[in-house]
């Protein structure tokens, strides 16, 4: 799968800030390779604890990243399945912050959240991997932007790009 063209996604907004931090190769196969350095970088935090590091107070834990990604990822592989089936109503947007304040993520192993999110990956890579051509560039509309399922897809490995960035540069892993 290909990154979306320009006619595929608004070139302003949140959609946009996430595509365009992946400008080319395939999707798919940048979704397997972060896959991969997610689950490493979360396997070596040592202390059982670790994943409830915050690097600042009222900031996410580390475990609510991960769960946040994997909460992001169902729900931005859900609009792209439903776009990709050709479905016409607007899809509704979420509120992260809304979402995390119901979270469980501080209640689960961090085994446990890597486990969800490998699971997570790889169902909807197997989901993605079914799509057409016609599929992946079907548009439809979500929170009141149009997309195509295919710059659904791609905002997925924008939105764990950006989460590495900020794994990266706030929690100083990398």
């Amino acid at each position: 799968m290909n990154v979306p063209s320009s006619s595929e996604y608004p070139l302003t907004g949140l959609p946009a800030g996430y595509i365009e931090l992946i400008t080319e190769g395939n999707v798919l196969e940048i979704l397997r390779e972060q896959s991969e350095k997610v689950i490493r970088l979360y396997e070596t935090l040592a202390a059982p604890d670790g994943g409830d590091y915050r690097y600042a107070e009222g900031k996410w834990s580390l475990k609510e990243v991960l769960g946040h990604m994997i909460d992001t990822e169902r729900i931005f592989a859900y609009r792209a399945l439903c776009i990709a089936r050709g479905e016409q109503q607007p899809l509704p947007g979420f509120d992260q912050d809304e979402y995390m304040q119901k979270n469980p993520f501080a209640h689960l192993s961090l085994d446990r959240l890597i486990n969800l999110y490998r699971l997570t990956r790889l169902s909807n890579l197997a989901l993605f991997e079914t799509f057409t051509e016609a599929d992946e560039r079907r548009m439809g509309v979500c929170s009141h932007y149009p997309l195509s399922a295919r710059a659904l897809v791609t905002m997925i490995a924008g939105h764990e790009r950006h989460h590495l960035n900020v794994l990266a540069d706030r929690y100083k892993l990398a």
